[in-house]
């Protein structure tokens, strides 16, 4: 199983810039009403598709994806493993990203067991939570 994200966005073609930036990610479709970003696959491995963009207003004979009056995301949280994780959180502090949790260790120092990663919690352009992640087992105590 390969999950594939799918959100509503205000500005495909803007959100498509921000993730391609915080992500180092790539288009795969590019368009003001879709988008498919992928990410480098592993050694040998073709690119991952990793998030889809969709505009509200566009129905594409499946009809509306939401409601864009309503919350964005509320209770739903974007989250990716990152090798890279100073860099990203240095390219989401150039892009102005909404802080909503800093960096932080998960579990907290000194805590045992749960993924022993670091975590940064940010707000997309559209309101959506994105967390990113290093590796599990990247922080040991």
């Amino acid at each position: 199983m390969r999950p594939q994200p799918l959100i509503a966005v205000r500005d495909v073609a803007a959100s498509s810039r921000w993730y391609q930036r915080l992500l180092g990610a790539r288009s795969d479709h590019g368009g003001k009403e879709y988008e498919r970003l992928v990410a480098p696959g592993r050694k040998g491995s073709p690119p991952a598709l990793i998030l889809q963009l969709h505009a509200w207003e566009i129905d594409h004979d499946h009809g509306p994806i939401g409601d864009e009056a309503k919350p964005h995301g509320n209770g739903v949280l974007l989250w990716f493993e990152i090798d890279d994780f100073d860099r990203a959180v240095t390219r989401a502090t150039a892009l102005g990203a909404e802080i909503v949790m800093p960096p932080h260790r998960n579990p907290p120092e000194g805590e045992p067991g749960g993924p022993a990663h670091r975590e940064v919690w940010l707000r997309d352009p559209d309101g959506y939570t994105v967390v990113l992640a290093s590796p599990d087992g990247e922080s040991p105590l």
